[in-house]
């Protein structure tokens, strides 16, 4: 269900868009991200961004940043990697996005949690923060009931 979830969420994101994943480890966020872009129609091979901290991806609809920040120490650290020009013309993606949500003004922010018991099976909670990301989730609620209720 959460490649599912991630290719209907691929068909709303856009040039700008953020999605922050925040998670444990092994709790699925590169999976996610994987089917998200797949979803996007890419040619290349998408792997976690943990040792090079960001991937960027070709796709049909435009480049998609993939962002692992689990050793950035906050949103200065971020901001001096100098990706701000690629935020704005890509789809962002980041993992352990909570590191550094002060970096965003905008943003969708999924959290993965792990259902004890129940081998691989995922809770998955969405928020928006942001007017583009409230239309954002308000769009992919309407998907999800048509295509799962």
């Amino acid at each position: 269900m959460t490649a599912e979830i991630a290719a209907s969420l691929a068909e709303l994101l856009g040039p700008g868009d953020v999605v922050l994943l925040q998670g444990g480890l092994a709790a699925g966020k590169t999976f996610f991200t994987r089917h998200l872009v797949q979803a996007l129609e890419t040619q290349d091979d998408i792997s976690s961004p943990t040792y090079t901290i960001a991937n960027i991806y070709q796709t049909q609809r435009c480049d998609v940043l993939h962002v692992d920040a689990y050793r950035l120490s906050g949103a200065q650290e971020f901001h001096n990697l100098g990706l701000e020009e690629k935020i704005e013309t890509s789809i962002s993606v980041i993992e352990w996005g909570g590191r550094i949500v002060e970096a965003f003004d905008a943003y969708l922010h999924i959290t993965f949690t792990a259902v004890p018991e129940q081998d691989g099976a995922r809770i998955l909670e969405v928020a928006a923060f942001g007017q583009r990301a409230h239309r954002l989730l308000a769009q992919f609620q309407k998907r999800c009931l048509r295509e799962w209720l």
